[in-house]
Parts: C-alpha cells; sequence; structure tokens
C-alpha cells in the first residue's frame, strides 16, 4: 500500500470517478427531463422517480457483498462498460414506441447499476490508501461526487436544450466507456473469500454477518445508521421537498423567475456538498468522531431561519435568499459528516467486512428518503398556508435527533479514547 495519498492507483479512481459520475449525473438529469417534456404529467414522472430508486436500494447490499468477493476493479469497469450498453440500448430503442415503459426500465437500470457501483469504491479506499488518509481520500471521493452533481446537470442541460436528448446520449456514452478503459489499468489488492455453498446462501450468510457486526460487535455503527435514517427522514426530505414547492408554489415570484431561481438553489446544494467534501479535506485532521454529532446540531439548527423567515417576512425574494443560504450551510455541515462517518466505518470495519458493511449502511439510509418524501409532501398539503410549521417542525425533530447524536458520538469517544477520524 502506498503511503502517500494520491498513488497512481488512487488517482486513477478517482479520474474514473470524475468521468463516471458526470455521466451518471448528466443522463439522470436528461431522462427525467425528458420523460416530463413528452408527457408533461408531474404524477407519471413522480411515479417513475420512484420506481427508479428501488433498485439501487435492492442492488446495494448485493453490491457490497460483491465487492467483498470479487476484485473491485473489475466489478467498477464491467458496470461502467454495461451503463454505456444500456444508454447505446435505449437509443437504439427509443423510436420504436413505448417510451414510457422504455424511460422507466432504463431509470431502474441506471439507478440500479449506482447502488451497486458505490459500495465497490468505497470498499475500495482501505485497500489504496493508508488509515492516516482515509479521511482526505473519503473527501475527495465526495468532492469528486458533489463536482459533477453540480456540473453534470448544468452542461447537460445546455446540451439537451440546444440539441436534443441524442446528443447527451452519446457524450454519457462515451463518459462510461472512457472511465471503464481507465479502471482497467487500476490495481486493488484482492484475497479471494472462500464461498459458503450456492449464491443465495453465501448472500444470506454475508448479509448476516454484516448486520450481526454492526449490531453486536461496533454497536455504535449501527446507533450511528439509526441516526442517519432520521436525520434522512425529518431534515434531507424536508429539504427535497420543501425547496421546489416553497420556491415555485409558496413564495411570492413571479412563474418563470420562480423556475430558473429554483435552478439556482439546486446549484447552491450541489455547491455545499462540494464545499462540505473540500472542507472535510482541509479539517481532517480535526474532525474525531466524537465530535460528529455538533455538525448535525449545527445543520439541524440552521432549519429554524427558514421557518422564520417564511412566519416573519412577506419579501418572497428575501425568503428565497434565506432558504438558498441555509440549505447551503445545512449541506456543508451533512457533507463533512458524512465525510466523517465513512471514514469511521472504514478504519472500524475488517477488510473482508468492508463492502458489505458499507451496503448496509448506505441501503438502511436511503430506506429513509422516500418515507421522509412522503410525509413531506403531505405535511406540506395539509399545512398551506402554515408552511412555517412544517419546517419548524422539521427543525425541533433534527435537533432533538442531534442532541442524541452528540451524546452517542461523545461517550464513543470518552470511552474508546480514540484519534480516529
Amino acid at each position: 500500500m502506498n503511503e502517500k495519498l494520491f498513488s497512481k492507483d488512487f488517482t486513477l479512481v478517482v479520474i474514473g470517478q470524475i468521468v463516471s459520475l458526470f455521466g451518471n449525473a448528466t443522463i439522470r438529469f436528461a431522462l427525467p427531463l425528458y420523460l416530463l417534456n413528452l408527457t408533461g404529467s408531474s404524477a407519471l414522472y413522480g411515479t417513475v422517480t420512484a420506481c427508479a430508486f428501488v433498485p439501487a436500494i435492492l442492488l446495494s447490499p448485493i453490491g457490497g457483498i460483491v465487492a467483498d468477493r470479487v476484485n473491485k476493479r473489475n466489478i467498477m469497469v464491467a458496470l461502467d462498460f454495461f451503463t454505456a450498453a444500456v444508454i447505446l440500448g435505449f437509443s437504439l430503442l427509443r423510436e420504436g414506441g413505448q417510451m414510457v415503459l422504455l424511460l422507466t426500465v432504463t431509470m431502474m437500470l441506471l439507478y440500479g447499476i449506482a447502488g451497486a457501483y458505490q459500495p465497490a469504491v468505497q470498499a475500495s479506499i482501505p485497500a489504496l490508501v493508508r488509515q492516516e488518509h482515509f479521511m482526505a481520500a473519503n473527501s475527495v471521493i465526495n468532492t469528486v461526487s458533489s463536482f459533477a452533481s453540480l456540473i453534470g446537470p448544468v452542461l447537460g442541460g445546455i446540451l439537451y436544450s440546444a440539441y436534443g436528448l441524442e446528443p447527451v446520449l452519446l457524450v454519457c456514452m462515451v463518459c462510461f466507456v472512457l472511465s471503464a478503459v481507465m479502471e482497467i489499468f487500476i490495481r486493488i489488492p484482492f484475497q479471494r473469500q472462500a464461498s459458503g455453498g450456492g449464491v443465495f446462501r453465501t448472500v444470506r450468510a454475508d448479509f448476516g454477518e454484516s448486520v450481526r457486526f454492526i449490531r453486536k460487535e461496533k454497536p455504535i455503527i449501527g446507533k450511528g445508521v439509526v441516526m442517519v435514517c432520521g436525520i434522512n427522514l425529518f431534515l434531507s426530505a424536508m429539504i427535497v421537498v420543501a425547496l421546489p414547492y416553497l420556491v415555485t408554489e409558496v413564495l411570492d415570484l413571479e412563474a418563470s423567475l420562480a423556475n430558473r431561481l429554483y435552478g439556482f438553489a439546486e446549484g447552491a446544494l450541489a455547491a455545499g456538498g462540494l464545499a462540505g467534501g473540500i472542507g472535510a479535506g482541509i479539517f481532517a485532521d480535526r474532525l474525531k468522531i466524537r465530535r460528529a454529532g455538533s455538525l448535525v446540531a449545527a445543520a439541524a439548527v440552521c432549519v429554524f431561519p427558514m421557518g422564520a423567515a417564511l412566519l416573519l417576512c412577506p419579501s418572497g425574494m428575501v425568503n428565497y435568499v434565506i432558504l438558498t443560504l441555509c440549505c447551503f450551510v445545512i449541506m456543508v455541515f451533512s457533507t463533512m459528516f458524512s465525510v466523517q462517518m465513512m471514514s469511521f466505518i472504514q478504519t472500524e470495519t475488517p477488510q473482508q467486512l468492508i463492502g458489505k458493511v458499507i451496503a448496509v449502511v448506505l441501503t438502511v439510509s436511503m430506506c429513509a428518503q422516500p418515507l421522509g418524501n412522503a410525509l413531506y409532501g403531505v405535511l406540506f398539503e395539509v399545512c398551506k398556508g402554515f408552511e412555517y410549521t412544517v419546517v419548524l417542525f422539521s427543525g425541533v425533530t433534527s435537533l432533538g435527533i442531534a442532541l442524541g447524536a452528540v451524546r452517542i458520538f461523545r461517550g464513543f469517544g470518552a470511552e474508546e479514547g480514540t484519534s480516529s477520524p
């Protein structure tokens, strides 16, 4: 294992991630937009995007199990080539009718591939960099992801609006093929594990082993996952639902201006993730796990100015600025916390379990998001005219969860006396 962070192999992983995630962000922006333009139905749009999310939840644990039993480089190469093939297939079939079905299947495949892909990337970090570099390595990967999420939709939107869907599909195919070719040259240390019998028996045994590890050997990870689920349910989901709803439907803004401002607000969220990833790298030595709860508490506190502005300020533009700034800061703190938690899990988990444990963490965390989205969709509908109550409810609940996290992680740091990230 190389002593410096940016070894040749880790650098190739990062470059491959830049290219692959750019293609992923672009195609996942363009296809739903194409569906919306084609049908004009927001209900159909919501249904299809919800269906697309299911394979990511189902395939993430399988991706983690495979990541521990197959060379992680081969997984990344195969999935990037397969993604390019899926896009090529969609491009060839889209003139044949049944467009809604084709879009649904394509998006489900793309989300499912992403769910299987990320555990392999995260599990490769402990094999490529030394433990003291885990925080910096995760910061780099997270920053790359946020940068792709910021740039991909912008450039994809420009290309789509100017030339249509076909050039977007071509650019994305090139991205995935190029990423796969680069990843072929990565060398990731790999030790084959003995199989426990048939495929289903192996999957059941591996999944059970990772759950037992989280619950019994490292219960702090299990408590952290529960806390992350609570934050996804009550804070992240509120932002996902509130930002487009408040900006385009509630605030006193002209319709076309509101749509443009919502685009800027989404850019601010991505920029917050980018800033948080960079900040996690810069302050890696100071981000100790015993302080993790403080980052969540800081994010929760930022919700209260949003609710207060909606209650007290009649100006749509002032409310918009406060909403956008608060969401930016929330993303900064939450991204730093995500990087810190991932580094902690990688440090505390044995090599033979790392992929499976990360996959379980990602899967359980993802399950809370659609539930939260549905919850806030109903709450904002019921509390029409009193939207500030929903925002303040999110802030109070999230702060309560954050204060519990402060006690959990501070107690763990005191017991272990650890200086782990």
